[in-house]
């Protein structure tokens, strides 16, 4: 039965997202705050709105009337969510999930006091002056973040006292939502960082995808690979952690749940309820079923038998150096000519300093050393170069 999908977000993710969807013959509405966004060049639809105005995007439902709406971004109206699964449309994964994860408060309290989970120490501070007090009691190093933002946009490492301040301000300019609050969280002594891509079925056990390593850079991440090498136990934890967060938000679909492994153990750090950047080492081949594919089997009620890893694989970003517009892309030549590789360009109409702007892919059988496939990519991606005309 063919459904109509509004995708509230329409950046890369959403642009892959939508693409299966359609292998699947469903009909998608792509919603963004600017026009041209790679979601909508794909989808069968599109609106250009600012999701933070609740009526704007009461307007978009009734205009479009879908059967499901799939969340992307943080940046919405997420508590107008209630009033549309009372209408009988399914939110993605379900209203409470949205309405917690896209607010850090709403989630690490969820986490840690609710349910006990192991988290990093974290207080909240509302005003410079509060931020002070709340470092002091965390202690340094911190890591600061707005209560609202993805892709690291907002966040900083305090190591003194004179990155206090300037923490408060970058998380105030790029922050998303209209919380001026942040987190502040003490900084966790790990060994590896992971994304644990988990699956709940509305007519299924939840599955797990092999744990995806990754790096970052500024809060953004840089690279990422697939599998992860960690023991069978931290694999274990991490699993019952996702699936007692992902239980008690409810519904179906993919969510990446990020951890921290330490010697000591795991600890829970953030989580999103649908594909995560880190995830985008899937289109590498990696599994039978991409991050995408298996969200959207999941949203729409399809049967996933079980999901397999199939080779290794890695993805490295393709970042633009300068803001501009129509960019365009030197150097596709010389990294195309590598073998087992590919690579994916997100085609966003605009560029700044740091955007993620593609990602090059790099895989190889089970059994080879994964950091090859690393290296591949980061080599690739360092010789294509982004230019605005």
């Amino acid at each position: 039965m063919v459904k109509k999908i509004l995708l509230l977000g329409s950046g890369e993710l959403g642009k892959e997202f939508v693409i299966a969807a359609q292998r699947l013959g469903q009909n998608t509405v792509a919603v963004d705050s600017y026009a041209g966004a790679p979601a909508m060049q794909v989808a069968d639809a599109f609106e250009v709105i600012n999701m933070l105005d609740g009526d704007a995007l009461d307007s978009v439902v009734a205009r479009h009337q879908p059967d499901l709406i799939v969340p992307e971004i943080e940046a919405i109206r997420t508590e107008r969510f209630y009033e549309y699964e009372k209408q009988g449309i399914q939110v993605v994964p379900s209203a409470k999930a949205a309405n917690f994860t896209m607010d850090r408060r709403a989630i690490r309290d969820l986490a840690a006091k609710d349910l006990g989970i192991r988290t990093a120490k974290y207080l909240y501070a509302g005003s410079l002056e509060e931020m002070y007090a709340v470092v002091k009691e965390v202690g340094m190093p911190c890591v600061v973040k707005p209560l609202m933002s993805s892709s690291g946009k907002g966040q900083s490492v305090i190591k003194c006292e004179a990155d206090i301040e300037k923490a408060w301000n970058i998380a105030g300019s790029k922050g998303r939502g209209d919380s001026g609050d942040v987190i502040v969280e003490a900084f966790v002594k790990f060994t590896s960082e992971i994304t644990l891509l988990t699956v709940t079925q509305k007519n299924g056990p939840t599955l797990f995808c092999p744990p995806i390593g990754h790096v970052q850079e500024r809060g953004d991440y840089q690279q990422s690979w697939q599998p992860a090498a960690i023991s069978d136990a931290d694999v274990k934890a991490a699993q019952e952690m996702a699936e007692m967060v992902t239980n008690e938000l409810g519904g179906a679909g993919l969510w990446g749940v990020e951890f921290f492994i330490c010697e000591d153990g795991v600890v829970f750090s953030e989580l999103s309820p649908r594909p995560h950047d880190t995830g985008m080492v899937t289109l590498a081949g990696t599994q039978n079923f991409s991050e995408f594919e298996l969200h959207c089997r999941a949203v729409l009620g399809l049967p996933i038998p079980e999901i397999t890893l199939e080779r290794v694989g890695a993805s490295a970003v393709i970042l633009a150096q300068s803001e501009g517009s129509h960019p365009c892309f030197e150097g596709l030549e010389k990294a195309a000519i590598y073998p087992k590789s590919d690579l994916r360009l997100f085609g966003k109409p605009t560029s700044r300093e740091y955007r993620r702007m593609g990602v090059t892919l790099a895989y190889n059988s089970i059994g080879t050393d994964v950091f090859t496939c690393v290296d591949q990519a980061k080599e690739m991606a360092a010789l294509i170069r982004v230019k605005n005309k």
